[in-house]
Formats: C-alpha cells, sequence, structure tokens
C-alpha cells in the first residue's frame, strides 16, 4: 500500500501541469506587499516554486507527507505537513501568525476544503484589509477534436467525487466570501490560457494521476485499458503528428480581498 502512495504522488508530481507567469503576475500585481505567501493544499510544490519568485517567503502546506516529498526545495519555501482539520493553535504555530500572510492561495484543491473553517483561518491570518486570497483550478485539457473526444467519453466514469463538479463549473458557483482587488468588478473567474508540450505517454501520466483514475484503480478498474490507450494513439496521429503536441490546460481563477 505504501507503494502505491508513493508512486500516486510521483505520478501527480510528474503529471501535473505547471502555471502560467502571466496568472502569478497579474496575482502578484493586486498584491500590496510581497513579503508571506501561503500556498495551501500544495501537492509537489508546483505553484509554490512560481510564487517564490515574487514573495520573499512561502508557507506551503499539504496533508500528503508523501506529495511533499517530491516538492522542488527552494531556499524561501518552507513545505510542512499538516493534519486535514487543523486547529487555530496549529495554524499559529505552523502556518503563520494573525495578520501577517499577504496572499493566501490554492491551486487545484479548494473544492477539497471544509470552506467555512478554512475561510476563517484565510480571514484571520490575512493582512486587513488588503490581504488577498487566489484560487483557481483547471479543466479538462485541450489537444485536439478527436482526442477531445475522447476525453470527454473517458472523463465520464463513475469515480469522480461530488466536489469534482465545482472544477466543471470553472469555481463559478463555489461560495467566496471576499471583495474584488482593486481594478475588478468581481472576483471572476478570470481565465488564463496554460499551454504545455506534452507526448502522448506525458499525457497518459497526466490521466493516471486524476483522482478518478486512483479510485477506480482502488476497485480494481483500469479506465486506462489497452482498448482505450489504442483509440487515443489514433487520435494523438490523427493529424500525421505523432510527437509531442501543445496542450491547453484552461486556468479559472477566483481571487478577492479579505476587506476589513
Amino acid at each position: 500500500m505504501a507503494n502505491l502512495f508513493i508512486e500516486q504522488a510521483k505520478q501527480y508530481a510528474e503529471g501535473r501541469p505547471s502555471y502560467p507567469p502571466e496568472l502569478f503576475q497579474f496575482i502578484g500585481s493586486k498584491t500590496r506587499e510581497h513579503d508571506l505567501a501561503w500556498d495551501v493544499g500544495t501537492g509537489s510544490g508546483q505553484a509554490a516554486r512560481s510564487l517564490a519568485e515574487i514573495y520573499k517567503n512561502v508557507v506551503a502546506t499539504d496533508t500528503s507527507p508523501k506529495q511533499l516529498e517530491f516538492a522542488t526545495k527552494l531556499p524561501n519555501i518552507r513545505y510542512q505537513h499538516t493534519s486535514p482539520a487543523i486547529s487555530m493553535a496549529e495554524l499559529e504555530q505552523f502556518v503563520a501568525s494573525e495578520s501577517s500572510v499577504d496572499l493566501v492561495t490554492i491551486a487545484q484543491a479548494m473544492h477539497w476544503f471544509d470552506l467555512p473553517v478554512f475561510y476563517q483561518q484565510v480571514k484571520w491570518v490575512l493582512k486587513k484589509p488588503d490581504g488577498l486570497i487566489a484560487a483557481w483550478c483547471y479543466t479538462t485539457p485541450e489537444v485536439n477534436d478527436a482526442i477531445d473526444e475522447l476525453l470527454q467519453r473517458f472523463y465520464n466514469n463513475p469515480y469522480w467525487d461530488p466536489q469534482r463538479k465545482m472544477v466543471d463549473d470553472k469555481y463559478m458557483s463555489i461560495d467566496f466570501p471576499f471583495e474584488p482587488v482593486d481594478g475588478a468588478e468581481s472576483t471572476g473567474p478570470f481565465e488564463f490560457k496554460n499551454e504545455r508540450l506534452m507526448g502522448l505517454e506525458d499525457y497518459f501520466t497526466y490521466l493516471r494521476s486524476w483522482s478518478a483514475y486512483q479510485k477506480a484503480k482502488e476497485k480494481g478498474v483500469e479506465l486506462l485499458s489497452e482498448d482505450v490507450r489504442e483509440d487515443f494513439k489514433r487520435g494523438w496521429s490523427e493529424d500525421g503528428n505523432n510527437g509531442k503536441k501543445l496542450v491547453n490546460f484552461p486556468v479559472y481563477l477566483r481571487i478577492g480581498k479579505v476587506g476589513p
């Protein structure tokens, strides 16, 4: 079982996309100060790496120690394993003190959280009134018509958790009780293009990092069966290119400030 968790964490680190520089430039431009950012549900640190280029210090937390083992180590990132139900005392001990954080980020993870409890913690750690919270998700990747049609059939499986619907909805319906940032009329979602060169095996690695794939596998079901892989291979080469392709993972951002 331990090896399964290690393999899952490795696939997550290898398969998940990073995020576009434009996303972090936008968030950074809306942050009044750039002293401390808290990246919640950091996984293997995809967002934390980019935040570390803009903010003096980053605290990156996750409930999975295996995920954190695969995170990129940088001198101004402190990775911290936390319990799923972190108390206010633990928050102060392991993350930050009251009104000390400039930015809280949540990349592709907020749909898993107990939002009322989490928002209470966010409002406690953020500097008032201009501290920001930025939460984003990305939807299914876009390659070409043939692959995208196959992916939708693959995606429509019974192994997704109900929270996934928030991602399908691009975080539009998620409760987000914060004020619009300066220059914005709403808290979003704001869309960003997020392109990455991928070969077919890279694409398969990404699919295997899905929680639905892992859940099916635990039940003895292989979603990426030989027949399914062959269908994807035919679709991948439909345009005559069997090599790497530009794949877009559209990112949808909700961003707001804490207020007084």
